[in-house]
């Protein structure tokens, strides 16, 4: 059925008030009422834009992309706590890995439907801004293939308008198309939309280096699968036809791609370097607004129903209004900055410290920005974090990794813990206010709190659920530079290994870090965007196109920073030590791609054979 009349609410926005009675009824708006005037063509964009999957402070993996309220506030299941950036709620990788049904075609008929009619009405506008509308469409098809294809690989391309009854039913099933088609649809319609957009957009719009920008993105994706998933895969029917994986012979053609759109962007957005403090400087470039090196970001706001609860859930309940915090920070992330922290002597015994907040000596300042460590500040509270109470310790640290409690000093006669932050020893807490209790996951279970993203700036009062407007970066120029360095090594030449150094040393200079050396190689590339990209929702990602996620994953459990008090010296001690839940992640192979949904398979027979393993 061909679409002849716009959503209601478009209305509102296309049209003033009308003096007369004899007008069409106005909950009926017809193409012409809507792709003549500037009003009505970006209203209708901005229909689109608001439906673009981005996964965003409200997005759970394991529940898609939340558009009703149930469960929006709970900002703490995040894609990190499934890959080891957070130990937070979810019971394993699985919660996430399976699909949620996530399909939006209804989406892109929207899109569709404006690139097949709105030409009709080219000559109501001037070439330049009519260029423009039609090459934000290209790119939101764009955004949401790409969210599909990562997904499942292979789907249906749907490049026309369907109508139905026109078209029969058979007409309509549309066959999966192969992964690499996808990627290659994705890229032509990201160069349509470069082609036609102008160099700059008004904020959360997108424009041709906006486009070229996740071109990088999307191309690395496929050059990875296309290099990595050559060797580790789920063999079945959807990977012999080409829906689950691509050949390994394309993927320099993508790494190019990838590369080529990268350096497109280069001088026309900038690493934000305001503040001369590399901490100040890190941790404002997410909050400040202004920011040259902000690509495309989604803005929330009060007044327009749409914010978040980032402060009230990522940090704990004593520095906000309320809500309550449950993933935290791991030590595995910690020393991808700094490999095995300095809290160990020679002799193998926890190294002893007067304050807590000594261990922040040295660290990088890209590190401070993005994590809480115990003894740092915010809003006139300090991150008290401790698990318990030594009343003496003479053992080593090695011994205490495993954290199940059976060594000599761990015994209840020497070793105190409490699920009450309010019981004492001698006068002391034996848990800090900010934890670690023995029960309960409202406190750190890893010694570390999240900071980026946090708003500093607000006040207690204004730190509560759904009072947080702080902006979702979905692309900034750092992403561009580790997309372009990735690309690089993979291309392996000198002059790209050089470019490479050159992009990774701009963003290390950025963090405060020590320059890399001429030495650097792919690990280290991936490591240094598992840093710079920290919470952003990109590792989770990132382990799946690399295939590592079968590995790294592989019965694992995540560390923590826990401290403790020594009665008898008057000292701290940092042990390294399972998160307190010990929670176990696996990663089965299958999960490189999700199964195509059943509903789905139940309306169109064509998209089977659904993917490996499913």
């Amino acid at each position: 059925m061909k679409i002849k009349y716009l959503v209601l609410v478009l209305i509102g926005l296309a049209f003033g008030a009308c003096n007369k009675l004899d007008v069409a009824p106005l909950n009926i708006i017809k193409d012409q009422d809507i792709f003549t005037n500037e009003t009505g063509v970006t209203a209708y964009l901005a229909s689109i834009y608001g439906t673009l999957p981005i996964e965003d402070f409200q997005y759970q993996p394991n529940n898609g992309f939340m558009n009703g309220d149930g469960g929006r506030w709970q900002c703490f299941f995040q894609p990190g706590a499934i890959c080891g950036e957070l130990a937070g709620p979810y019971g394993g990788t699985g919660d996430a890995a399976q699909g949620f049904g996530f399909w939006p075609y209804d989406k892109i008929r929207i899109v569709n439907y404006m690139l097949t009619n709105f030409p009709k009405y080219q000559k109501a506008f001037q070439t330049d801004k009519y260029n423009q509308w039609l090459g934000e469409a290209y790119f939101c098809r764009a955004y949401l293939y790409f969210a599909l294809v990562k997904r499942y690989g292979g789907i249906p391309i749907v490049r026309t308008l369907q109508n139905y009854p026109e078209q029969s039913i058979t007409e309509l099933q549309v066959p999966r198309n192969k992964e690499q088609e996808v990627y290659d649809f994705i890229a032509s319609d990201l160069d349509s939309a470069a082609m036609l957009m102008s160099a700059t957009s008004p904020r959360s719009r997108a424009n041709k280096y906006v486009a070229a920008a996740y071109k990088s993105r999307a191309m690395l994706y496929a050059g990875t699968i296309a290099k990595y998933g050559a060797s580790n895969f789920v063999d079945g029917d959807a990977r012999q036809k080409g829906f689950a994986g691509i050949p390994a012979d394309q993927a320099n053609r993508y790494f190019q791609a990838a590369y080529d759109a990268a350096k497109l962007v280069e001088g026309h957005y900038s690493l934000y370097r305001k503040a001369d403090d590399k901490i100040q400087n890190y941790t404002d470039l997410f909050l400040d607004q202004s920011s040259t090196e902000t690509i495309y970001a989604k803005d929330y706001s009060i007044a327009s129903g749409t914010p978040h609860s980032w402060d009230a859930t990522m940090t704990c309940r004593l520095m906000t209004a309320d809500g309550l915090s449950r993933a935290y920070p791991t030590l595995d992330l910690v020393e991808r900055f700094t490999g095995p922290l300095n809290i160990v002597n020679a002799d193998g015994t926890p190294k002893r410290f007067t304050n807590k907040a000594d261990i922040l000596q040295g660290l990088e300042p890209r590190l401070q920005a993005t994590i809480y460590f115990p003894g740092a500040t915010l809003r006139g509270y300090t991150f008290d974090a401790q698990r318990g109470i030594y009343k003496t310790f003479g053992g080593n640290a090695a011994d205490e990794m495993p954290n199940n409690m059976t060594s000599s000093w761990d015994q209840p006669a020497n070793l105190l813990l409490s699920g009450d932050v309010n019981q004492l020893y001698n006068g002391r807490r034996i848990v800090g206010l900010t934890g670690i209790k023995t029960d309960g996951d409202d406190l750190t279970r890893t010694g570390l709190y999240v900071r980026k993203y946090v708003n500093y700036k607000a006040d207690q009062a204004s730190c509560g659920l759904y009072q947080s407007t702080q902006s979702w970066i979905d692309m900034r120029y750092a992403e561009v530079l580790l997309n372009r360095a990735e690309a690089a090594m993979e291309l392996g030449t000198a002059p790209m290994q050089a470019d490479a150094l050159n992009a990774i040393n701009q963003l290390r200079d950025r963090a405060g870090a020590t320059l890399a050396t001429s030495n650097i190689t792919i690990d280290s590339v991936r490591n240094e965007r598992c840093k710079e990209l920290a919470f952003e929702h990109h590792l989770w990602w990132d382990l799946r196109r690399w295939r590592t996620a079968d590995k790294e994953l592989d019965n694992r459990r995540f560390y923590g920073l826990l401290p403790y008090y020594v009665d008898n010296e008057s000292k701290y001690i940092f042990l390294k030590q399972i998160e307190t839940f010990q929670r176990s992640y696996n990663f089965e192979k299958k999960w490189y791609y999700e199964p195509i949904p059943g509903g789905e398979l139940g309306k169109n027979p064509n998209l089977f054979p659904n993917n490996p393993g499913y």
